[in-house]
C-alpha cells in the first residue's frame, strides 16, 4: 500500500493552516430514528463546501517552484474544479479547469470566481479530461487527478483522523464512493489507528462502479442520479485496491434514498448536503437493522446543491410525509357548494394551497363538477382525518399525489 498513516498525519501538519477543521457532530434526532449513535462529520462546512480541498492542498503543496510557477490543470464539472482552484488562488498557482460545455453555468461561475481559467470544452467529463491533458502538455501543467494520487488520497485521509479524534469509540465509518479517494485515505487512517472499526462505503445504485469492479462485475453504462458528486464511471487505479483490501462492504442507495436523505437531514439535523453528501445517511435508510446499537460515524462530504434542486427535494418530502397532499372531489354545480368544502377543511386545520375548479373537461355528470385541492396538512394522520370528515359530509376525495397515496392507508 503506498499511502500510510505517516503520510496521511504529514498530510493533516502540512494542510492545518489552510483547512478547517469540521466538527463531528452528534445527531441526536437521526440517533432515535435508527436506534444508534449517529455523528456526522460536516465536510460541507469547507470553505468550497467540500472535501476536497483537503486533497488539492495536499498536492500542491508537493509542486517544486518551476511547477507552481507553470501551474496545474484539471477536468472537473464540480467539488474537485473548487477545491483544485480555491487552494491553488490560496497558493498563487494558476489553475486552469476544463469543464464538459453542459456545465452548469452556476458551477462554472463559482470556479472562475475562486480564481481559475474555466475551458469549456467536450461533451462528457472524458473529453474533457482529454483535453486537459493536451493542454498540460502544451504548457507545461501538472495534472491534479480528483482521486487517482498518492497525496490526494492522503489528504481526503485526514477527514478520518479528526473524526476519531473527536469520537474514539466509533464502531463505524460510513464514506460516499466515487473514485475512491475519500474512503482510501479514510479506510487507512481509520484501520491502523482502529483496526476493529468496520468501514461500509456508499455508492449511487446509478453509478456503482466500485461495488461492480471489487466484484468481478459489468460496469453499467450510469444514469442521471441525484449523487452527481460521486456518479464515477471507473475507479481509481490506485483507490481500487485499497478498496479492496480496507473496506468492509460497499452498499448502493437508490435515486428514492438520496432523495430522502438529503431531505431528512436538512429537516431532523438543519445540515444541507448535496446528493453525495447525503448518501452515507441514504445506507441507513436503506438497511437500518445493518447499524443499530452502534456508534456510527457519517460523513457528509458536501453541501453544494443547486438551491432549484434542493427546493424540489423538500417540497416532494412534503408529499410523501402527508403533509402536502392533492385531493379531488365531486361537487354539485351550484352556487356555495365550493365555499362549504373550503371551510370545511379550515375548520379541520388544513390550509389550502391552490383551487383548480373545472366544469368541461371532466368525465362528471352535467350538474356536477371536479375540484382539485391542493391542501397542507400537519401529517398523514392528519391528512386521513380530513378525508373521513369529508367523506361523511357526502363529499369523499381521492389523492391524486402519488407518494402522499402510500401514507393514506
Amino acid at each position: 500500500m503506498t499511502v500510510s498513516l505517516a503520510d496521511i498525519r504529514e498530510a493533516a501538519a502540512a494542510i492545518r493552516h489552510a483547512i478547517i477543521e469540521t466538527p463531528t457532530v452528534a445527531a441526536p434526532a437521526l440517533s432515535e430514528r435508527f436506534d444508534a449513535t449517529v455523528f456526522l462529520k460536516l465536510e460541507n462546512m469547507q470553505q468550497t463546501g467540500s472535501f476536497k480541498e483537503r486533497g488539492a492542498l495536499n498536492r500542491l503543496l508537493a509542486l517544486d517552484a518551476d511547477a507552481r510557477r507553470a501551474g496545474v490543470a484539471a477536468a472537473s464539472a464540480g467539488n474537485h474544479a473548487q477545491g483544485l482552484a480555491g487552494m491553488a488562488a490560496r497558493l498563487g498557482i494558476p489553475a486552469t479547469i476544463v469543464m464538459p460545455v453542459a456545465t452548469p453555468f452556476v458551477k462554472l461561475r463559482r470556479t472562475q470566481a475562486l480564481g481559475a481559467t474555466v475551458v469549456p470544452h467536450g461533451d462528457s467529463l472524458s473529453e474533457s479530461e482529454d483535453h486537459a491533458g493536451h493542454l498540460a502538455a502544451r504548457h507545461g501543467f501538472t495534472i491534479v487527478r480528483p482521486y487517482d494520487d498518492d497525496r490526494i488520497i492522503a489528504g481526503q485521509g485526514t477527514v478520518a483522523l479528526e473524526m476519531l479524534a473527536a469520537v474514539p469509540d466509533l464502531d463505524m465509518l460510513v464514506v460516499p464512493i466515487g473514485g475512491g479517494g475519500l474512503i482510501a485515505g479514510c479506510a487507512i487512517a481509520a484501520k491502523a489507528l482502529k483496526p476493529e472499526i468496520e468501514i461500509v462505503g456508499v455508492q449511487a445504485a446509478q453509478y456503482p462502479s466500485m461495488h461492480h469492479a471489487i466484484r468481478g462485475l459489468a460496469a453499467p453504462k450510469g444514469a442521471p442520479t441525484l449523487a452527481e458528486g460521486i456518479a464515477v464511471k471507473r475507479p481509481g487505479a490506485r483507490t481500487r485496491p485499497i478498496v479492496e483490501a480496507l473496506v468492509d462492504d460497499i452498499l448502493l442507495a437508490d435515486e428514492a434514498l438520496i432523495e430522502q436523505a438529503v431531505q431528512m437531514l436538512l429537516d431532523s439535523t438543519k445540515v444541507m448536503a448535496e446528493g453525495a453528501g447525503a448518501a452515507p445517511l441514504a445506507a441507513l435508510l436503506a438497511d437500518p437493522p445493518r447499524f443499530r446499537g452502534r456508534r456510527v460515524g457519517l460523513v457528509v462530504s458536501g453541501g453544494n446543491i443547486d438551491a432549484r434542486l434542493l427546493a424540489s427535494i423538500l417540497m416532494r418530502g412534503l408529499v410523501r410525509e402527508g403533509r402536502l397532499v392533492r385531493l379531488r372531489v365531486e361537487l354539485r354545480d351550484e352556487p356555495g357548494s365550493l365555499a362549504a368544502i373550503t371551510q370545511r377543511i379550515g375548520q379541520l386545520g388544513g390550509n389550502l394551497v391552490e383551487v383548480i375548479h373545472q366544469r368541461w373537461f371532466h368525465d362528471v355528470p352535467v350538474r356536477m363538477t371536479e375540484v382539485d385541492l391542493m391542501i397542507e396538512t400537519r401529517d398523514a394522520s392528519h391528512m386521513r382525518t380530513i378525508m373521513a370528515a369529508l367523506a361523511a359530509a357526502g363529499t369523499p376525495a381521492r389523492v391524486l399525489a402519488g407518494t402522499a397515496r402510500e401514507n393514506e392507508g
